[in-house]
């Protein structure tokens, strides 16, 4: 088994075929709206970096990494986040996702991020734990746009929001992050990362 990563643009056409079964298998899309493998699944401006864990060929399990500069308390920060983690259904429960959860972190450590900051079911806390993360208690990712917000904690949501703090900056901003509603503003296409 090997864990490639590729800018989501160039990620080759098997591979793409494979991680897109998986995500229609997971968020299925509404009836004539399946988008092509071709197609990119994220605002190329988040430059999406995809990250697949292939054995035999097989994609086991893949994510996406979105990045952009935010400002959270008056101050830029170069974050990022994980989007579409899945993990092919006959492969759960073998560490697959977790691996790569936990490259995907290494990978934004490599790439220079002061932090990592994302969203997941409340039910997944353990999980994302058991690969590095953190719960950022009590805050709210705001996605979409200022003009169109697109918060965590919208009725009917159960999210919690994950982190990391890796640059010095980071790291000494990561109390203003703790208990505060940060706006992430990814756009339309990825409105909550």
């Amino acid at each position: 088994m090997q864990i490639l990563s590729f800018p989501e643009e160039v990620t080759p056409f098997d591979l793409r075929v494979q991680v897109r079964q998986l995500q229609e298998e997971a968020w299925p899309s509404r009836p004539g709206k399946v988008a092509p493998p071709e197609a990119p699944a994220h605002d190329p401006a988040l430059q999406p970096l995809s990250i697949v864990l292939v054995g035999d060929g097989v994609v086991l399990a893949a994510l996406d990494i979105l990045s952009k500069e935010i400002v959270h308390a008056g101050r830029c920060f170069a974050a990022g986040g994980l989007s579409t983690v899945v993990t092919r259904r006959e492969a759960r429960g073998r560490g697959h996702g977790r691996r790569l959860v936990a490259a995907a972190r290494e990978m934004m450590i490599a790439r220079k991020l002061d932090l990592g900051l994302f969203t997941c079911d409340s039910s997944l806390q353990a999980f994302y734990e058991s690969a590095g993360w953190r719960v950022l208690p009590e805050s709210v990712l705001i996605g979409g746009t200022p003009q169109d917000p697109f918060p965590s904690d919208q009725p009917g949501f159960d999210k919690v929001t994950m982190a990391d703090f890796f640059s010095p900056e980071g790291r000494q901003a990561e109390t203003t992050f703790r208990d505060s509603r940060i706006g992430l503003y990814p756009g339309q296409i990825d409105k909550l990362w």
